[in-house]
């Protein structure tokens, strides 16, 4: 059967970039066996010829309603699939989905019937949130990276904005290529309507939200913007950790110096 990429170059572009992603996240052990998913609206990139192609699925419930996703289309990773084989083979480890008028079912239209992440609802509450305040964003990654879960096993780190100047601090970019730092969701049992509830809330003033104890879950333009504030605040936490393990504790950046580079690369906090 042909793939639904065929003749599309936008729509192979983006798949790619996806596939790009999921290397990168199971390169740095950030996703083990099957942990982690990506889902990203595609809906841009959809033609008539998509819209009228038949389900390869039944009617998968939701289990809520998004009218802000009627007739969106999303590329999501499958369930129970490795972010390493996503990397190599997009189509076969993922699919694309239509959303139903109801607003609150799915078919998979392509390319194969891989069920969809079991997080599913969770990253479409996303997606339905962010297009109902006008936001560009079009892609939602959950991943594991260590140093960043390790952190989150200290309470003190955890309070409001506690995590997030700290990460700052460590290396200018941080703050340039993630200016809203990093919201916090204490620990919630995975895939729970508290956990979507509590990352819904989060997003509202974050694009980056660490879940205590389990991993992270970014908004981003696309699935490369996710990817890069994650990899950012990786890399402060391994800046932190390398200095403890040192034997000292890093200075940081004072909150001059961070005030400074807000005004300077006119950030948003």
């Amino acid at each position: 059967m042909k793939s639904i990429l065929e003749g599309r170059p936008a729509l192979r572009k983006e798949v790619e970039k996806i596939a790009e992603v999921a290397g990168y996240l199971w390169q740095n052990g950030w996703a083990e066996r099957n942990g982690g998913n990506i889902t990203v609206n595609v809906t841009n990139m959809v033609d008539d010829e998509i819209r009228n192609m038949p389900a390869i699925s039944g009617v998968m419930q939701i289990g809520t309603s998004l009218p802000a996703l009627k007739g969106a289309y999303f590329f999501c990773k499958g369930t129970g699939k490795r972010m390493r084989d996503l990397a190599r083979w997009p189509m076969e480890n993922g699919s694309i989905i239509r959303i139903l008028d109801d607003c609150a079912s799915y078919v998979i239209i392509a390319d194969n019937a891989v069920m969809p992440t079991s997080e599913l609802p969770s990253h479409l509450s996303v997606h339905a949130r962010m297009i109902e305040k006008g936001m560009s964003y079009n892609a939602t990654v959950h991943t594991h990276p260590i140093e960043l879960i390790a952190m989150s096993h200290n309470k003190a780190f955890m309070g409001k904005d506690v995590l997030s100047n700290l990460l700052w601090s460590m290396i200018p970019e941080t703050k340039a290529f993630c200016p809203l730092g990093l919201g916090i969701v204490p620990y919630t049992l995975p895939g729970s309507l508290a956990l979507a509830d509590g990352t819904l809330r989060e997003l509202e003033d974050y694009d980056v939200v660490m879940w205590e104890k389990h991993g992270v879950f970014a908004k981003g333009l696309d699935v490369m913007d996710a990817f890069d504030q994650i990899d950012v605040l990786s890399k402060s936490a391994k800046i932190y950790i390398n200095a403890k393990c040192m034997g000292f504790e890093p200075d940081g950046m004072s909150q001059e110096e961070m005030a400074e580079m807000t005004r300077a690369f006119n950030l948003p906090r």
